[in-house]
């Protein structure tokens, strides 16, 4: 949709002439001190990187374009009154700055649909590696076979004028977004349904065409992949994964190669791989304990030799936040409308009773509080994801 990419290139020049006032004002203005052990660290907590999609506070969790995750359940346009957010609300709200109306969703969903195919080469490449390769590796790989069709890469070598960039990095980054659910539901089916795949409805939203390729036609699935795409649109760019796609595409790489190497950085075990680290813990503790419904008493003991084991209770703790993240808040919610007498997400909420105070009397965690993984899998494993 040609307005869409209009409204975009209103808002990128506005922000361009805004990036180039605040370097001529402010460029040799010192905004902080830089550590040996920050440096040491990671950069960790070093102001290196300039976005606005959104920020995170220690205090009040993450904010998209300034809007609470509650405020974008309340403000985004939805399928169904009592539904979840559409991802591509969001999206819309990242790219142009302002909350979309349901034309302008419904719009990008017709955009992505009309880009939505894959070539065949992809599905070759992802055939062509061993069935139980990890999930990440295939999607990666896969993500990087796309290169050979980028638009942005044929016009570079073609010599295009640089000012003319961003429009065909914004072809292959919107085409890339819409192959994604396509890409990801074939190798889900690969996997655990022996290759049988589902065609994609050209009819149903971004994540709602999502679950149904990989063999979910419940309302509530779509409705938990909407939520959960939500959530995990953005986390301020500075995170491993974000920051190594902004890192490669520094480099005028195409977006395949950019976003593949962030979802390299996303198959990490400290970063992507998290809440599957928190399904390991729960299962571990339910077959040692020889229960799935285990008291607070007991998950309590568990919690204490887990830390004297000098491990550490995957899904609680956050470098920045310093409450209950939001994004763990409103997964809550979620489970307690539709599924508030699973077992798994009962001992997820006794573990949220119980973790936080004995986290916070060893005085050595900052943040005892539950991040989005401690309850994410919880969710997905209810419906045999």
């Amino acid at each position: 949709m040609e307005y869409i990419k209009n409204r975009f290139f209103e808002k990128a020049t506005k922000c361009s002439h805004e990036i180039q006032r605040i370097r001529k004002e402010f460029g040799d203005v010192v905004i902080g001190q830089v550590t040996i052990d920050q440096v040491i660290s990671g950069m960790k907590g070093i102001p290196a990187l300039l976005t606005e999609t959104s920020k995170l506070d220690a205090n009040e969790g993450i904010r998209f374009m300034g809007y609470s995750i509650q405020e974008l359940q309340q403000k985004l346009p939805k399928l169904q009154d009592d539904g979840e957010p559409l991802p591509e609300g969001l999206f819309y709200l990242m790219m142009i700055g302002k909350i979309p109306d349901k034309e302008d969703v419904i719009n990008i969903s017709k955009d992505w649909a009309t880009r939505a195919h894959v070539p065949q080469h992809v599905f070759d490449v992802i055939d062509a590696l061993p069935k139980n390769s990890r999930p990440m590796t295939q999607f990666s790989a896969a993500i990087v076979s796309m290169a050979y069709d980028s638009v942005f890469q044929k016009a570079y070598r073609a010599g295009v004028n640089k000012k003319f960039y961003w429009d065909f990095m914004y072809e292959d980054v919107m085409t890339l977004i819409a192959r994604l659910p396509r890409i990801a539901a074939y190798i889900y089916r690969r996997m655990y349904h022996n290759g049988e795949h589902i065609e994609p409805n050209p009819t149903l939203d971004w994540a709602g065409n999502l679950a149904h390729m990989m063999g979910f036609e419940s309302v509530e699935v779509k409705r938990l992949m909407r939520l959960y795409m939500v959530i995990h649109a953005d986390h301020e760019g500075g995170n491993v994964s974000a920051h190594a796609t902004h890192l490669v595409g520094s480099a005028l790489s195409n977006a395949y190669y950019s976003f593949g190497a962030g979802m390299l950085g996303l198959a990490g075990p400290l970063h992507g791989f998290a809440n599957q680290e928190v399904m390991d813990w729960i299962f571990e503790m339910q077959e040692q304990l020889g229960t799935d419904e285990p008291t607070d008493a007991q998950i309590a003991d568990y919690i204490e030799n887990t830390l004297k084991a000098g491990r550490v209770v995957p899904g609680y703790g956050h470098a920045v936040l310093r409450i209950t993240d939001p994004r763990f808040t409103v997964q809550q919610q979620f489970a307690e409308k539709y599924i508030a007498h699973d077992k798994l997400i009962n001992t997820v909420n006794a573990i949220y009773r119980v973790a936080p105070p004995i986290l916070e009397a060893t005085g050595k965690i900052k943040n005892p509080w539950p991040n989005v993984d401690a309850i994410s899998g919880a969710l997905l494993h209810h419906y045999g994801i």
